[in-house]
């Protein structure tokens, strides 16, 4: 055996551990890929927190960035790949996954000795009608987290409430990135409003608010109504084909009192330019609980008015009207409107808090991940 050195000898010591030498901590989460989940991480990998790349699922191309539907969930990939990870973390996916499928779930991970992390994005899920099979899946995944994250105050209450659990509430990050979030918004004299009805979610209820804000942007100055939607709501083929919203839409846009878009899905350069080009983007929505979208209007310096269903008001600033499955409140739409209208520029993020964010989430994932290794 080797002597060991007097203190008086000059022997070497190890160094010091760096504060940003981390262990690594392997994270299987479901997604990856998506914008949120890497924005809740450091970009430059120095939170120590290493994500698993999404499984590409069956019938997917080799050159595919799809990670739906998750092959993380299905227990025989647990089973497989258990000795891969440290940490499973939920966040989206799971709408096709039975109560009996999820409690296969946490049991498999339960048996390898897995911390299961959940971050509750949607109470009301967005792309169901009926709430009963959300509310399901969620009383099988939030009992049994290790630990809860969830992105207002709001719905942390109301995870407490049904559940009897705590919630971390983290903020949502950015959506945008540089350059685009540093940009300079294109100067204009107009007022442009607008609504996007994507693919018409079982959440949008559009018609109603569209034509309310036809008439609200008629009453004001330089104001112009701006309305996208689509292709597939035009197909009859197609599972999003809405003839009813299609028609009422055309008889706006022919009367002159709306600038109607059919379009394909925008890549994120053309979302972004569509958004930095409005003034003011009404959400249409009658359930539901966070937004990304209210996220990149913020990133980009465009007002948002919000329906008071859900948490949408706590996430960021924004103008608030009453809308729900009862109808709308058109009253409460003009006064949200014209208060954009008048509080012009509409606030926005600043890139350096923005990066700030980022780097605080990702510490405090990092931590919420140790205690649960603990």
């Amino acid at each position: 055996m080797a002597p060991v050195p007097a203190p008086s000898e000059a022997a070497p010591r190890p160094p010091a551990p760096r504060p940003d030498a981390l262990r690594e901590i392997r994270v299987a989460s479901v997604p990856a890929g998506h914008v949120y989940v890497r924005h809740v991480h450091a970009a430059d990998g120095s939170d120590g927190v290493a994500l698993l790349p999404d499984p590409r699922p069956n019938g997917a191309p080799s050159t595919s960035q799809r990670w739906w539907p998750p092959v993380m969930l299905d227990p025989a990939w647990v089973r497989g790949h258990h000795d891969d990870f440290d940490v499973y973390h939920l966040h989206f996916g799971f709408d096709a996954q039975s109560p009996r499928q999820l409690a296969e779930l946490v049991g498999e991970l339960r048996r390898h000795g897995k911390p299961l992390v959940q971050t509750v994005h949607d109470l009301r899920n967005p792309h169901h009608p009926d709430r009963a099979a959300h509310d399901a899946a969620l009383d099988v995944l939030v009992p049994a987290a290790d630990c809860l994250i969830t992105l207002t105050p709001g719905a942390a209450h109301e995870i407490s409430a049904r559940w009897g659990r705590t919630a971390h509430v983290l903020p949502h990050p950015h959506v945008v990135e540089e350059p685009e979030l540093s940009g300079s918004r294109a100067p204009r004299t107009e007022f442009v409003i607008g609504v996007h009805a994507k693919s018409l979610r079982p959440n949008m209820a559009p018609l109603p608010v569209i034509r309310a804000l036809a008439g609200i942007a008629g009453q004001l100055p330089d104001t112009r109504l701006r309305v996208d939607i689509h292709t597939d709501t035009h197909d009859p083929g197609a599972r999003a084909h809405a003839p009813e919203v299609v028609a009422g839409l055309a008889e706006l846009a022919a009367a002159g009192r709306l600038d109607l878009r059919v379009h394909d899905y925008f890549d994120d350069d053309a979302l972004w330019a569509y958004l930095s080009s409005l003034d003011l983007s009404v959400l249409p929505y009658t359930f539901g609980t966070h937004s990304g979208w209210l996220e990149a209007c913020y990133d980009l310096g465009t007002a948002v008015a919000v329906p008071d269903c859900g948490y949408y008001a706590e996430q960021r600033p924004c103008h608030l009207y009453r809308h729900g499955p009862d109808g709308l409140d058109v009253r409460s739409l003009d006064v949200a409107v014209r208060q954009a209208h008048a509080h012009r520029p509409a606030p926005r993020a600043n890139p350096r808090a923005r990066a700030g964010e980022r780097d605080a989430l990702a510490a405090a994932h990092r931590t919420l991940y140790e205690r649960c290794l603990t």
